[in-house]
């Protein structure tokens, strides 16, 4: 139904690459976004998405996150692409601006599809994954490191979710997952093993790759929260993609995944916690590798990795360290 009107709550980078090419498919798309220079930059110059080929370039109508509520027409499709930790309050912010029959995806790392449902019902709250590389650090200017065709998406098997799977099929590969949840958790493991360990480092992804010991890290930080995860009751699934074979021998699917991942990574790019610590923002740490620790400790499954990860994590973030190849030794235990 291309007629629907659909919101991209949270037009960051990847946000900003979602509605550009939602937008440029045809679809009636709202940005709304929390930061006051970029939204000013998209009204007067319109976003520009910069990819390795090519740059697609939208005037797309855009409103302050103070303006919702003045909307006064509400959202058939809401696409929520903030932080994890901002879950519960955007899907709050937007609850009321539901149509009869409307539906929300959590287009997000973390385990968020609960904070949606809490806040929409459950019935109406879609579960997503996203597998996109993307970086902001100038007022409607998105550098994309995965194009469409190097993107991906998981979305809930349920058929309510059929629309949220037609939507993202703009941006990328789309596959459906009877099994959301056990998806959802397959990512967190792929965003354990990398996201804050190379941010640590203060690198580019593919540089910390390169530094010794850091595969070895990374793989054993995933196998930690895949044994959290089955612990949780969460099935060992194919993502990105990836053939059942893929996930076949337990042993090696963090490592599977790791491998997977670097297969989208470009030179040059950069996690989304390194971004945000370069802005002075806080990070998803907690929601990655601080949920893999608390789990484990309700649990009973031991994550020294994940432990020490997050205490390095909040030291930076309370300003005691600065993401560096210094901290090294630290993320390796070696200190």
């Amino acid at each position: 139904m291309t007629g629907e009107r659909v919101a991209v709550v949270g037009a960051g980078a990847n946000g900003a690459s979602l509605g550009a090419d939602l937008i440029a498919a045809g679809r009636e798309v709202t940005l709304v976004e929390q930061w006051p220079a970029h939204v000013e930059a998209m009204r007067a110059e319109g976003l520009r998405i910069r990819m390795a080929d090519r740059e697609l370039h939208v005037r797309p109508h855009v409103i302050h996150l103070c303006e919702v509520a003045e909307l006064r027409a509400a959202f058939d499709i809401v696409l929520i692409v903030v932080k994890a930790y901002d879950t519960a309050w955007a899907a709050q912010l937007i609850a009321p601006h539901l149509a009869d029959g409307g539906v929300v995806a959590a287009v997000q790392n973390g385990m968020t599809t609960d904070a949606v449902a809490a806040a929409v019902g459950a019935d109406r709250a879609i579960g997503t994954v996203i597998e996109v590389s993307s970086t902001m650090t100038v007022p409607g200017e998105v550098r994309r490191h995965t194009p469409p065709e190097a993107s991906w998406f998981a979305v809930d098997a349920d058929p309510r979710a059929d629309r949220v799977a037609d939507l993202l099929a703009a941006s990328g590969r789309v596959e459906r997952f009877a099994d959301i949840r056990s998806a959802k958790w397959m990512k967190l493991v792929s965003n354990s093993s990398l996201l804050v360990t190379t941010a640590l480092l203060g690198l580019p992804m593919l540089d910390a790759l390169a530094v010794p010991g850091m595969r070895e890290l990374m793989i054993a930080a995933g196998d930690e929260a895949l044994a959290v995860g089955r612990a949780r009751g969460h099935r060992v699934l194919p993502i990105f993609g990836l053939g059942a074979d893929a996930v076949a021998d337990p042993g090696a699917v963090s490592e599977t995944l790791l491998d997977a991942v670097y297969g989208f990574v470009r030179p040059g790019a950069t996690t989304t916690v390194l971004q945000d610590w370069s802005k002075g923002r806080r990070s998803e740490a907690e929601d990655l590798n601080g949920l893999v620790v608390a789990e484990g400790r309700r649990l009973g499954i031991p994550t020294p990795v994940n432990t020490r990860i997050v205490e390095l994590a909040r030291r930076v973030e309370r300003g005691e360290l600065r993401p560096d190849a210094a901290n090294t030794p630290r993320l390796l235990g070696e200190t």
